[in-house]
């Protein structure tokens, strides 16, 4: 009977600490924040970067204490602005925003430094869910669909976490673009973003 006893409580001592060992190894959570996007490229004079949001679901695995890999699928507002010009005082160019919104997928290698930050860095695959111009940045009207924009993305996204809790984190990003976006034309996204995160 003690012995029997003594089998069944090492069973339960050993399943519970492996369920807390999965736990602290595998985590799901969100993030959400601010982008500030723009195009680059040789063939293509950098206009000013459009501010806009991405949020989405993260997942997280420790594969060694200080080592981790992380999925992610989120929603990316991207583009850029483009500043009224004038010419003999008549508008040549309106004041517009070009809106390249995409699904996001970055795979992303993470060490941790310290207790709580890690930098990280990995590729990301961007598909294409929207393209227009707004041509009434701050009204209701003046958008038009457009069809310039390649459907892929390839990315590589690079960026730093801290976490102040073991459920809240913050992070700064940075993403360059190295698909070219217009066909047969040197124009690639670049985009910094920063925001919040909850793991649950």
């Amino acid at each position: 009977m003690k012995k029997t006893t003594l089998f069944l409580s090492l069973i339960f001592c050993s399943a519970t600490l492996l369920a807390q060992e999965v736990e602290n190894r595998f985590q799901f959570g969100a993030r959400a924040g601010v982008n500030f996007s723009t195009v680059t490229g040789d063939d293509f004079e950098e206009p000013n970067s459009r501010t806009s949001f991405y949020a989405g679901l993260v997942a997280e695995t420790f594969i060694t204490e200080k080592f981790a890999l992380q999925g992610e699928v989120f929603y990316s507002g991207q583009g850029f602005d483009i500043e009224e010009t004038t010419f003999a005082g008549v508008t040549v160019t309106p004041e517009a925003e070009f809106q390249i919104d995409y699904i996001q997928v970055p795979l992303l290698a993470k060490i941790y430094l310290i207790e709580g930050f890690n930098i990280h860095a990995g590729p990301q695959f961007g598909f294409k869910i929207n393209e227009e111009l707004d041509t009434d940045p701050t009204g209701d009207g003046g958008d038009f669909d457009t069809d310039r924009i390649k459907d892929f993305d390839f990315q590589l996204a690079a960026g730093a976490e801290f976490k102040l809790t073991k459920s809240f984190f913050i992070q700064a990003r940075y993403t360059y673009g190295f698909s070219e976006i217009v066909e047969d034309t040197d124009a690639h996204n670049s985009t910094f973003s920063a925001g919040i995160g909850f793991m649950f």
